[in-house]
């Protein structure tokens, strides 16, 4: 069963914009977050560090695209991002050494807004408009 989810969600991920699947990559980390967040004991499991790490290498790829130089957003839209990015790495380091259920509820709200904005846009699909914000093109947790 475990593999034909993942053969799904990787014909998904190969049948959808660049929009659609960073927002899904937003709300994918968000999940994993959600689900620290919903039996939340104070601790620091594998699953605790597992979301947070997820998230980081998401955020990671999100901020050197929306860096680059040759990122053609405008410039205010990748500072903008860009300083989300630094939001997510102060409080992911803060988390690391001490668990705070506030900042990770601060993580998927991010996560969902950005995820929203991403699905939302309907200038996107304009002709010769930006398809996406940053350049993901492959889920984080994915080695390559």
């Amino acid at each position: 069963m475990q593999g034909a989810a993942q053969a799904y969600s990787k014909v998904a991920t190969q049948t959808c914009s660049p929009r659609e699947l960073e927002a899904d990559l937003l709300l994918r980390a968000a999940a994993q977050l959600q689900a620290i967040v919903d039996k939340w004991d104070g601790k620091k499991t594998d699953a605790y560090y597992n979301a947070l790490t997820y998230n980081r290498k998401l955020w990671v790829i999100l901020f050197a695209a929306v860096t680059s130089a040759e990122n053609p957003l405008p410039r205010q839209t990748r500072q903008n991002v860009a300083n989300l990015g630094i939001f997510i790495f102060n409080e992911t380091i803060e988390l690391s050494g001490t668990p705070d259920r506030e900042k990770f509820i601060s993580l998927i709200h991010v996560n969902r807004q950005v995820a929203a904005g991403l699905l939302s846009n309907p200038q996107a699909d304009a002709p010769g408009a930006q398809d996406t914000p940053a350049g993901i093109s492959r889920d984080p947790a994915t080695p390559g």
